[in-house]
């Protein structure tokens, strides 16, 4: 049995921002044992370098692995119960069933050659070392290359310490100080904050003596060099050699290397002002990074003007505490994960509850106005920063479960992420999240009830009748009870769905009916276009296709009236299905394609996957049995890539198009078609069901609605046509390390997370009809 494959891009590995200070040694030895076993973990303690150390390995060894090098940043996820589920998300596997995440991974993984880079393992060393002791069996081609502080004692595992950058001795003499790796870290460091700064005979000797002092750990080097804007290097040492000797907060026993971090740490927080500290201190809460307007709403007050936050994080930037980065046209902030646990340990008490608080707050009122704002024009904005969010989203949910006061708020986050749960694909996160919820808040609330009827909806994407059922009838009495209008519309169309799944289209027609006009009386635009889509699917069902369509007109017409692009896709895809019936392939076939356009906005490879299959049967109806067989294929390569299926209700039409396929193309004929579908990367079939192969060449996208450079729009095109940053390079005649560069650049500047996202770009900005 051929397993599915993960999506094609080749990695997901960050550009390097900051040079990279010479480990030949390290970095042989680790590439030696990632040839020579499936398990490596690098430990040291923290600051050593062992994240720089793990991505330059995994960069170097990246053609080894045809199926992809891929990181996951542990650091910002505290629950270890997400792990699982955190990989898969980061392998572009989607899963709607109620399987286990550990089930699915074992299974979508078994066939592939990957490397798995699980960065920050320390505090969640019980869940990698039980996903790594899972997968490694399951996928005999799996190699998995972990940082943490500590092995992970899985069986097979090789450890490898990360040493401390080499030092001087005393010694030493003078010309030979600056080939040593610390004294190299701590002059480009330098020199970024002072640009004339260089190692010379006069102070090397001092320089040395600092990286001796400092143990030659990288992030104290860096925090110390960063003092040179006030300080000369004879006043660094001074100042290192005294907080070396000061008492050092902590764990008595932490290791002499700790115990010197520790004091540069406690150092920097010293330097900084009063508020400056606060800041810091209140940042810690914050999960993955911020941007200003989160600081400002959370960490103001006590101390601190909302509007002296913006100049404060400027100045932390400048101290290097916080690093600044830009995610489409946003300035994002984070907290590297050492002096985030820094801050933490300065806010701990009443303090620490009263910002956790606050933080929760924040990102509830960002849930409630992503979930208001969804069906207008800002919806892919509002997708992509919700997916950046998500750790400090879960953190708020976290909060949120701590006891039955908080527990009210945090349904409302889980509720108001329903469509972002939807949209991802991770399904099995929301429901766990509203389960526990829902356990701490009994009591008859509209929170509640909302909660419930949510639940619900997520049951009955992924088929679990069995759970389902019972929170509908939950919700309904409650909904009645409270008299919520909206909550009576939602298990209305939810009872409809029930009635689908066992077959009783006139109950399900009749539910849908009582859902669209209580949504109507509601105002709620979301719950009118989803009640249309189903009762326009059971006319198709009825062979209604007239009514099919005029109600897929009525939703696009409401769609298109608030820019809305997310619905207006999936009512394509049923409308172009209902004018394939009807007879109209020209038209179904651009309803398809526009919608499947829409779809790449969201990285939608679910309804990417049901229009390009519902473009098969076009196909086949207009004779082009080379291209349906073709086009099956293609389907067939993005179902695996993603491990994703066709809707069971729709297989007949499968069926049906598949078997006259072949009948008329002949046995030969139909496998080589269907191959060469088969063969396709997900972008690559993709660009094919839209007719945007490699045997035509795309119109090139209009500049004015580009933020791109010539050469990263150049860029662009080449990765929406599927190919590899390795192809690029060979037909842009540049370097593979330049492609994956502008890929990387290219990805920010349009705050998307994967090429299909590019692709869906490109298409949408060369003015797609529909």
């Amino acid at each position: 049995m051929t397993r599915p494959a993960v999506r094609s891009r080749a990695s997901n590995l960050p550009v390097d921002v900051t040079s990279f200070v010479d480990r030949r040694s390290e970095l042989a030895e680790l590439r030696r044992l990632l040839s020579a076993t499936r398990m490596v973990t690098l430990t040291g303690p923290g600051g050593i370098g062992k994240t720089r150390l793990a991505l330059r390995a995994a960069a170097s060894v990246r053609r080894t692995f045809p199926d992809g090098v891929w990181l996951v940043d542990l650091a910002s996820l505290d629950n270890g119960s997400l792990l699982a589920e955190t990989v898969a998300n980061t392998l572009g596997i989607r899963h709607h069933a109620t399987e286990a995440p550990f089930d699915v991974l074992s299974e979508r993984l078994a066939g592939q050659h990957l490397l798995l880079v699980l960065d920050s393992c320390e505090h969640l060393v019980d869940a990698a070392a039980t996903l790594a002791a899972t997968l490694l069996p399951a996928a005999p081609k799996l190699w998995i290359l972990a940082t943490s502080r500590e092995p992970l004692h899985v069986g097979g595992e090789h450890v490898l310490t990360v040493p401390p950058l080499s030092v001087p001795e005393p010694d030493q003499p003078v010309d030979a100080v600056a080939s040593f790796h610390a004294v190299d870290l701590f002059a480009q460091r330098a020199s970024a904050v002072v640009t004339d700064f260089a190692v010379t005979r006069d102070n090397a000797g001092t320089i040395a003596e600092i990286c001796r002092r400092l143990d030659g750990l990288p992030l104290a080097i860096e925090l110390a060099a960063v003092q040179l804007r006030a300080l000369s290097v004879e006043q660094l040492l001074e100042r290192v050699e005294h907080r070396l000797q000061l008492p050092v907060t902590g764990r008595r026993a932490a290791p002499p290397r700790q115990r010197t971090l520790r004091a540069l740490l406690s150092w920097s927080f010293d330097l900084c002002s009063p508020a400056e500290q606060d800041l810091w201190a209140r940042l810690s809460v914050f999960s993955g990074g911020l941007d200003l307007a989160a600081a400002e709403d959370v960490c103001s007050g006590g101390g601190i003007a909302r509007d002296a936050v913006a100049g404060l994080l400027v100045n932390l930037v400048d101290k290097s505490i916080l690093a600044r980065e830009e995610h489409a046209h946003r300035v994002w902030y984070r907290l590297p994960e050492l002096v985030r646990e820094y801050g933490r340990e300065r806010l701990a008490g009443p303090a620490e509850d009263r910002v956790l608080r606050r933080h929760r707050d924040y990102y509830r009122r960002l849930a409630e106005q992503a979930e208001a704002e969804w069906f207008g024009p800002h919806q892919v904005e509002w997708w992509g920063r919700l997916r950046r969010e998500l750790p400090n989203l879960r953190t708020a949910l976290a909060f949120s479960r701590t006891c039955r006061s908080e527990a009210l708020a945090g349904l409302r986050i889980a509720a108001a992420l329903r469509i972002y749960w939807i949209t991802t694909g991770i399904l099995s996160e929301g429901r766990r999240w509203l389960d526990g919820l829902l356990a701490l808040a009994p009591d008859p609330t509209p929170e509640r009830a909302k909660a419930l009827w949510v639940n619900c909806w997520l049951a009955c994407l992924q088929s679990d009748m069995a759970t389902a059922i019972p929170l509908h009838d939950a919700a309904r009495r409650l909904a009645t009870e409270l008299d919520d209008p909206s909550g009576l519309a939602y298990t209305a169309r939810l009872a409809g769905l029930i009635a689908i799944f066992r077959g009783d289209l006139g109950e399900a027609t009749a539910r849908f009916e009582e859902a669209l006009a209580r949504h109507r009386a509601t105002g709620d635009p979301i719950g009118v276009v989803h009640a249309i889509a189903r009762l326009a699917s059971i006319a198709i069902f009825r062979g209604e296709h007239d009514r099919a369509v005029a109600l897929c007109e009525e939703s696009l017409a409401m769609s298109d009236a608030r820019g809305e692009r997310w619905y207006r896709s999936y009512t394509l895809w049923i409308m172009g299905i209902a004018l394939w019936r009807r007879g109209e392939t020209t038209r179904a076939t651009t309803a398809e394609q526009t919608g499947l356009r829409l779809k790449l906005l969201f990285a939608d490879m679910l309804g990417a996957g049901n229009c390009t299959e519902a473009l098969a049967w076009i196909a086949a109806s207009e004779g082009d049995w080379k291209r349906a067989a073709t086009l099956l294929g293609a389907v067939q390569c993005i179902w695996r890539a993603t491990g994703l299926s066709l809707y069971a209700y729709l297989r007949g039409f499968h069926d049906a198009c598949a078997e006259d396929a072949r009948a008329h193309l002949g046995d030969r004929a139909y496998e080589a078609a269907f191959s060469s579908g088969l063969r396709f990367t997900p972008e690559a079939a993709i660009a094919y069901a839209l007719g945007e192969d490699s045997a035509g060449t795309p119109p090139a996208p209009r500049e004015e609605a580009t933020p791109l450079t010539p050469r990263e729009r150049q860029v662009a095109e080449l990765v929406a046509q599927g190919l590899s940053n390795r192809d690029i390079a060979a037909q842009l005649v540049i370097s593979q390390r330049t492609a994956e560069t502008h890929v990387e650049h290219i990805l920010n500047k349009l705050g998307f997370t994967s090429r299909v996202q590019v692709a869906g770009w490109l298409t949408q900005s060369r003015g797609a009809p529909g």
